[in-house]
Parts: structure tokens; C-alpha cells; sequence
């Protein structure tokens, strides 16, 4: 199966081409897990991403009649961009189709990677709606598509990143890399069990888009119902036919990581090292705490993978954040229709550290007043256990809802 996927020749093509991305070991990673953390910095790439080795890998082997009718892809995001970048340093004519729900800035780094290389179709409100007129475009106009992973050349070029970081750190006994379709963790898998057998290799997936677990369970990859969009870089419902094949030879485990601790790993990244990264960026870094006991004192390598990040999901990762470490809790609470009411959940009921952040009438009619929503920060996690008592306490009517997703998600 992986008889075919060359690294080095693709390293050789891109070796002038891309940027060799530092490895910088992370101090404040390896102290606290007590060994030593080394980030594979892929968001310092030319398009902020890895995508751009794989795709450039791909067009650049393209034959001359296949580059004059020119190329195609479906994507809103890291793949569009290194396909855009690819397009312009190649002459070749490209046409990338996006979901109409795609935020402009992400349309707008398209076009600026692209630099009049490319157009680009807005089409459908899902990426399914939008990769399917895609390939129907393709074959219309016999054009080539090129996929985001699910190719050799793709593969290939992907598995790039791991020439260079076996380069300047010949021995890692632990390599986390982020999955998504599974392209990177393929082509890296491949060229380090061919070069570095004893390296551990764990893929990591969001909790909520499971694809490559759930193709390990069945044996074959498998479509999910549905999926968790949120870490976009990697919420695939379905993993490649030979990402998948090659991927469950070369990687010795695939971990899940949910979304909330990837936030909060955005955010201290953020904060302690000034890395901005995107929600697959972090995912790799994400999973060490689930392996802290047996990373103690090896050496580690996390692929942070991209930094595409839409400064607009900040409110939201923030959110998610909080409420992954027990900080931010929303209630529906009906209180007593009397006056005092609400003065009383004030100053009896909230603990002198809490804090309101959302409280919101829901009106059911005309005349009566519904319950209201209110969203309440605590210090420390275990404060809301405090505030629940004293909620009962106080006999307040109240419903917890942020463990209930469908209700969630239609309030907040």
C-alpha cells in the first residue's frame, strides 16, 4: 500500500518551494509534563498550513494537457489557499468552489494566495453540496481535481513535514499529529516507520468528528451521520479510502480530544507562548494531557498543523473554553412571581465570586413573562456545586442546560 508514496522525491520537489518550518522545543509544555515538548511550527508555512505541500506536490507532477485545462478543488479553507498559492507559482488556471457560508476572510486569503490564478464559485450551504458540484464542474470542463487528501501526490507531500523534523531531532519517542482526512498522519506515519520504527505514533481526532476511529471500528472507512464543524481543519465525516489503508498500518493509536480542551489549549497558547492557532492546530497539543504519565521525560513532537483562524470565533472558543473547565454554566430558572424575587437569587442565592454574564427574559406571551436564561461564571469549578446547593436551597425553579446540546444550542 505504501509502496508508491515517495517522501524524499516530494521533499526534493518542494525543497525550494516551501517553507522548512522551525521545530522549537516549548518550555512551558515540557515542565509541565515533565519531558520535552517540540511544536512542528506548520503554521509559520508560506499559506499558514501544511496544506500547500501536498497540493504543490500533486500539481506540480501534473502532465502538460492536464495543466493547460487546468485544476479544481472544493474547500473553505487551509486547502483552498495552498491550492491558490500552488495555481499562481505554477501559471496554471484554478477554480475553487466554497460553501456560500464560508466567512469572507477566508474567501478573501483565498483570492489574495491565488493573486488572479484563480476564481472562486460560492456554491451550496454544506462543503458535501459544495465538493460534489466541484467534481461535476471537473468532469465538465475535463479539468483535474485535486483533492484535500485522499491522493499519493497528496500523501506524499504531506508526509514532508516529517523528513524535516526527523532531520533536526533523529530521535522522538512520541509523535501526536492532528487527523482529519487523514493525509498528514499518513504520509508522516509512512516515512517514520520507515526511518524512525520506535516512534510512537498517535493520531488525534476532535471528539465530536471521529471519522478515523470510527472507520478502525468497522474495518472500512464509514460515513457519520453527523459531525461537530467546530475544529474545521479536521471534522471530516468520512476518512479517505487510502488515507484510511495506510493510515491503520503506520499509526499505533488514535486518541479524541474534545473540543472544549481545545479551546482551552488555543487560549494558552495564546497567552503564555503568543501562538495563535487554529482549532486542528491545537489538537495535537490538546491530547498530551491524556498521555502525561507515559510521555514523562521522552521526547515529544506535536504537529501544530495550522493558524488559519477567524478573529471573529474568539467569543466562541472562549466560551467553549470556560465551560469545558467548569467555569460557565446556563440556566433556564422560572423565578416566583412575587417582587424581591430576583433580588433575592442576587443576594442569597450567587456566591460572592460568581458572576453574571447572560441574563435574559424569555417572553412566552403577551401578558406573561417566561423563564429567564442566565449564564453565570464561576472562580473555580467546584463554586458550582455552592451554587446549585444554595439554588435548592432557596427552592429556586431552575433547569440546567448545558449538558443538553439540541436545547443548548437553540438558547445560546
Amino acid at each position: 500500500m505504501t509502496d508508491t508514496i515517495d517522501i524524499l522525491a516530494a521533499a526534493w520537489r518542494l525543497k525550494n518551494v516551501i517553507r522548512h518550518t522551525p521545530l522549537i522545543r516549548n518550555a512551558h509544555l515540557s515542565q509541565r509534563y515533565g519531558c520535552h515538548v517540540w511544536l512542528k511550527r506548520e503554521d509559520l508555512q508560506v499559506v499558514r498550513s501544511y496544506k500547500l505541500r501536498g497540493a504543490y506536490n500533486m500539481m506540480s507532477q501534473l502532465p502538460p494537457h492536464a495543466l493547460a485545462n487546468g485544476v479544481v478543488c472544493a474547500s473553505a479553507g487551509n486547502h483552498a489557499q495552498g491550492f491558490a498559492w500552488s495555481c499562481n507559482r505554477l501559471g496554471i488556471k484554478g477554480v475553487v468552489f466554497m460553501p456560500v457560508i464560508t466567512p469572507r476572510q477566508k474567501v478573501l486569503q483565498t483570492e489574495m494566495f491565488g493573486n488572479g490564478s484563480i476564481d472562486i464559485k460560492l456554491v451550496g450551504d454544506t462543503f458535501d453540496d459544495c465538493a460534489a458540484a466541484a467534481k461535476t464542474f471537473t468532469a465538465e470542463h475535463q479539468m483535474t481535481f485535486v483533492p484535500p487528501f485522499d491522493h499519493p501526490d497528496i500523501i506524499e507531500g504531506q508526509g514532508t513535514v516529517a523528513v524535516e523534523v526527523l532531520e533536526e531531532l533523529p530521535t522522538v519517542d512520541y509523535l501526536f499529529v492532528p487527523v482529519g482526512g487523514g493525509g498528514l498522519s499518513a504520509g508522516m506515519g509512512v516515512f517514520f516507520k520507515e526511518n524512525s520504527p520506535n516512534t510512537r505514533i498517535v493520531g488525534v481526532e476532535p471528539l465530536g468528528a471521529p471519522s478515523m476511529q470510527a472507520a478502525l471500528a468497522a474495518g472500512k472507512p464509514v460515513m457519520l451521520d453527523s459531525i461537530d464543524r467546530f475544529v474545521d481543519g479536521a471534522a471530516v465525516k468520512r476518512i479517505g479510502d487510502l488515507t484510511f489503508e495506510i493510515g491503520r498500518e503506520v499509526i499505533d493509536a488514535v486518541h479524541l480530544v474534545p473540543e472544549g480542551r481545545i479551546c482551552k489549549t488555543i487560549l494558552d497558547l495564546y497567552n503564555k507562548d503568543a501562538i495563535v492557532v487554529e482549532p486542528a492546530g491545537a489538537l495535537s497539543i490538546a491530547a498530551l494531557e491524556d498521555f502525561k504519565d507515559e510521555i514523562a521525560g521522552k521526547n515529544v513532537v506535536c504537529v501544530v498543523s495550522g493558524s488559519n483562524n477567524d478573529i471573529d470565533r474568539l467569543p466562541e472558543i472562549k466560551e467553549r473554553a470556560l465551560q469545558y473547565e467548569g467555569l460557565k454554566h446556563y440556566f433556564l430558572i422560572r423565578f416566583a412571581q412575587r417582587p424581591g424575587a430576583l433580588k433575592e437569587f442576587v443576594t442569597h442565592v450567587l456566591g460572592p465570586t460568581d458572576d453574571i454574564k447572560r441574563f435574559e427574559y424569555m417572553q412566552k406571551n403577551n401578558k406573561e413573562t417566561g423563564p429567564a436564561l442566565i449564564g453565570i461564571e464561576v472562580l473555580h469549578p467546584n463554586d458550582y456545586q455552592t451554587l446549585r446547593a444554595k439554588m435548592q436551597q432557596y427552592n429556586i425553579d431552575f433547569m440546567e442546560i448545558n449538558a443538553d446540546d439540541t436545547l443548548f444550542g437553540y438558547l445560546v
